[in-house]
């Protein structure tokens, strides 16, 4: 049976303060340790539920890694440079000559700056419009009642409830060291100055293909150094495959399961990077800029933690219930710092959850089988569910049903045709298990496949619904139709 959200406040409503100069904040009933998507999107639920809210955050700007050096900047620059390339390649097939296309990285990056500067602001608009007090400075446990505040604002903030929505850091690879200007992360990789001539990245993840495919458009040559035999970890296989083939198409060169043994730097200040592949094989590659994207480590560090007996697994994750409490009362956790993927949208439904749990135990929760996953390359891949690998481990019999881009009419009319759609749904009662996509818009069209999965639907309710035509939606029907049925517009 579902479980009704709450809906309605519980203390009185709260619409004064918007920043603290204090030394002191006393008796909030919720305190945010953190201010990006989980913690400022807790904050403000939190807000509208009628409770006096702190929120803590030390970056000095709201929104989090995800906002300042992740998911926002990182689209600026995927828009930006497909833009770029598609006026190089894609135009002149349309009959539209553009002459010589020059790139402005300055002026670039200066864009990708102004958007998140924008949109950090937004957020601290929204705490003011809300009532909620916003204290900027390094947060951490005296005990689990009071947090002490380093930082610009130097205040102690004292709350029944806390939630710890610290996020999560960037893993270094053993024995290289980062510099954010040759030897980079993802924050570095949204800050060069130059386009590199030879950028390897280390992992094939998200954020290494993303950052990638934006520095290879630029007019870089990529490499990518891979331990695993597949890309885009959690990806469906056939998913991975095809998007691998896609990118290899493109220009990207991969090195899969191959790990690096050690990264020099040379006399003419480029890196050599010694690398062994399955074999026990090695070679070296010369680059001038490596990227090192092998993962996230959850933030838990400088907490003071061990002022409040909280507990953390073996990975450094806080351990939690299915409310996200932890083993201390009055003390949550939510978002990278917690198990699961690491993604902006799943920490902010575990922060709305959260703050639902600290008003009506019981109430909030979330559904781990309906949070997408989006790769925003081109063409893009995103997936919710189960995948095939996944389920035949389990056991459960599905049906499968494809649907191809290149039979959409709107796929075709805007030549951007790549890849498909497939659902898998379990084969006594339809209902959709897992949904699939690699092509134009997937981020997007995903969502209807989500929402399938939240509320338990079947393959035929998604083929029985009117799409409009032309869409790109169509792909998402007919991939529907195929698995509970045939499709119309390729051979069954």
């Amino acid at each position: 049976s579902r479980v009704h959200r709450a809906v309605r406040p519980v203390t009185a409503r709260v619409t004064s303060t918007t920043r603290s100069y204090t030394t002191e904040v006393k008796d909030q009933d919720c305190v945010i340790i953190g201010g990006g998507p989980g913690g400022y999107v807790a904050a403000i639920k939190a807000a509208q539920l009628g409770l006096k809210v702190t929120c803590i955050e030390k970056r000095g700007d709201l929104g989090g890694t995800c906002l300042n050096v992740g998911c926002i900047p990182s689209k600026r620059l995927l828009q930006t440079s497909h833009m770029y390339e598609q006026t190089q390649h894609y135009l002149p097939e349309l009959g539209i000559e553009c002459g010589d296309v020059k790139l402005d990285l300055d002026k670039v990056m200066k864009g990708k700056d102004k958007n998140v500067k924008g949109l950090t602001g937004g957020i601290e608009f929204l705490f003011k419009k809300n009532g909620v007090n916003y204290v900027k400075g390094h947060g951490k446990f005296k005990d689990k009642n009071t947090v002490v505040v380093d930082g610009l604002d130097g205040n102690t903030v004292s709350g029944k409830n806390f939630i710890i929505a610290t996020g999560s850091d960037s893993i270094a690879l053993p024995g290289l060291k980062i510099d954010e200007e040759q030897v980079i992360t993802s924050t570095g990789a949204l800050s060069l100055k130059k386009i590199p001539k030879h950028m390897v990245l280390v992992g094939g993840g998200v954020i290494g293909l993303e950052m990638g495919s934006v520095w290879k458009r630029f007019g870089a040559e990529v490499t990518c150094v891979e331990l695993m035999d597949d890309i885009a970890a959690g990806a469906d296989k056939e998913i991975a495959k095809t998007f691998k083939q896609s990118l290899t198409k493109q220009g990207m060169k991969f090195m899969m399961q191959t790990k690096v043994l050690s990264a020099n730097k040379q006399a003419d200040g480029n890196y050599k990077l010694e690398v062994e592949n399955k074999k026990g094989e090695k070679s070296t590659l010369d680059c001038d800029v490596v990227l090192v994207a092998i993962g996230r480590r959850p933030y838990t560090d400088n907490l003071g933690l061990e002022n409040t007996g909280v507990k953390l697994d073996q990975r450094g994750r806080v351990e939690v219930d299915h409310g996200f409490a932890t083993n201390v009362s009055g003390i949550y956790a939510i978002g990278d710092v917690i198990k699961g993927p690491m993604l902006a949208h799943k920490a902010e439904e575990e922060g709305i959850a959260a703050v639902e749990n600290i008003i009506n135990p019981g109430v909030g929760h979330v559904n781990y089988d309906a949070i997408p996953s989006v790769v925003y390359t081109h063409p893009e891949v995103a997936w919710v569910g189960k995948t095939e690998e996944e389920l035949k481990e389990a056991g459960i019999e599905y049906n499968k049903g494809k649907f191809p881009f290149s039979a959409n009419s709107r796929a075709k009319t805007n030549a951007d045709a790549e890849g498909f759609v497939k659902f898998l749904a379990d084969k006594k009662t339809d209902k959709v298990l897992g949904a699939h996509m690699i092509g134009p818009n997937a981020g997007e069209l995903i969502a209807e496949a989500v929402m399938t999965i939240e509320y338990g639907g079947s393959s035929e309710d998604i083929g029985r619904t009117c799409h409009a035509h032309p869409t790109l939606s169509e792909a998402v029907k007919e991939a529907a139709m195929a698995t509970s049925g045939k499709p119309i517009h390729i051979p069954g």
